[in-house]
């Protein structure tokens, strides 16, 4: 079963959006769209499915336009154009009330820089999507103290952000998603300020979850080995346009241009 859809996904920024699309419709260059219309292309005609239960990694250099596909799950960011479905939910057509209750109740992110709120402690942090579910206090704590249990921060429930290291705060990031019980998580870049060891750590951690939990999971990253570790497929985005996907055997063995096997071949060096 596909869990998430891109149907056509452009996004424009700037002020001239329609002729830019137009533009992007009739095949020109992001360099020429910006010098015509002022208009930055950040994504070309998307059009992507992501599986139910797969860690489905998207791997770009910096401004290919990774985090800015990403955002349009939760719709952080808003299409210039097409369609995002996601569990049966058009995701792109909610209302305000109705996009409020699918990121509350199907989404949840992990973010690069950890996203923890720094006046909340460990356990208020992790509870904090409970809380804007409705959970009751007891329900919030008791699935909390599990999944920060499950992330070996016993013990650190009563301790602010401030007061952890950087892979302390990121394990908390997980907790926090995991405790929603969301149908889809989204990983942002989350394990990239992190230390080779703790990298490497929280990686193989996730992976094991996964086997329990068959979650959706969209892990953005630039790191090629990161990559091919943690997906069960693979997208490589460039300037905003979709290369190549599969499985992370088939871009090794058959990269679709110069630009794939580039990559392949950093990897493999």
């Amino acid at each position: 079963m596909t869990s998430i859809v891109f149907r056509h996904i452009s996004k424009i920024y700037g002020r001239k959006t329609g002729p830019a699309l137009e533009m992007l419709r009739d095949g020109a260059s992001s360099a020429d769209i910006l010098a015509r219309t002022g208009c930055q292309v950040g994504l070309r005609d998307i059009n992507l499915g992501i599986d139910e239960g797969e860690i489905f990694c998207i791997i770009g250099m910096s401004g290919s336009g990774k985090s800015t596909l990403v955002r349009h799950v939760n719709r952080l960011i808003e299409p210039s154009c097409g369609e995002v479905w996601a569990c049966d939910t058009h995701v792109t057509g909610l209302d305000e009330r109705g996009l409020r209750e699918f990121r509350r109740h199907r989404v949840s992110m992990v973010f690069q820089h950890f996203g923890l709120i720094s006046h909340m402690t460990v356990l208020q942090n992790t509870c904090y999507g409970l809380r804007v579910q409705g959970l009751s206090r007891r329900e919030q704590e008791e699935r909390a103290r599990h999944w920060l249990d499950e992330m070996e921060l016993t013990g650190q429930e009563d301790r602010y952000p401030e007061q952890l290291s950087g892979g302390m705060r990121q394990r908390v990031g997980l907790a926090r998603a995991l405790a929603a019980d969301t149908d889809i998580i989204l990983m942002d870049e989350a394990f990239s300020a992190l230390d080779p060891l703790i990298r490497i750590k929280l990686q193989d951690r996730v992976l094991d979850l996964q086997q329990r939990l068959k979650k959706t999971i969209i892990f953005i990253t630039h790191d090629i080995d990161e990559a091919l570790k943690m997906g069960n497929r693979i997208a490589i985005l460039n300037e905003g346009q979709l290369i190549q996907q599969g499985t992370p055997r088939e871009l090794v063995d058959n990269p679709s241009s110069d630009y794939v096997a580039e990559f392949m071949a950093h990897r493999c060096r």
